[in-house]
């Protein structure tokens, strides 16, 4: 079945396999979503990132974190902004600050897919993906 939306997908994958406490949670491999994974881990949102499979079968693992001893997930929130049929684009001055800077906006740059403090400071806008906290 083909899935139109990768980078839905791949959020509520995170988001599931988070609230269930799962150590790792395997997402389809593609271009935007390494990127997406980098910047994750990047912000420390996650561990780790593996990748299993080849060609179009490739999966990327993702080894989630968690915090204290009742290990909460340190994701709370992944939501969506950007979407197929309505995408959003903010310049460089328009860019959001997410819960006053203690979350990242996951942006899409002509210079790669980057969190938003360093698409401010490379001076770039760009599609909004998604909100991370």
């Amino acid at each position: 079945m083909a899935n139109h939306d990768p980078i839905s997908d791949m959020l509520t994958r995170i988001r599931n396999a988070s609230e269930k406490r799962h150590e790792t949670t395997k997402i389809p491999a593609s271009r935007i979503t390494r990127s997406i994974a980098k910047v994750l881990r990047q912000e420390g949102f996650i561990s780790e990132i593996n990748e299993e499979g080849e060609g179009f079968k490739a999966e990327l693992v993702l080894c989630l974190k968690y915090s204290g001893k009742n290990r909460l997930p340190t994701i709370r929130s992944m939501q969506r902004v950007s979407k197929p049929g309505l995408r959003i684009y903010k310049n460089t001055r328009g860019l959001p600050k997410v819960l006053g800077g203690l979350g990242i906006a996951i942006i899409s740059t002509s210079k790669g897919v980057m969190s938003d403090r360093d698409a401010r400071r490379e001076k770039v806008g760009g599609e909004v993906l998604c909100y991370v906290y």
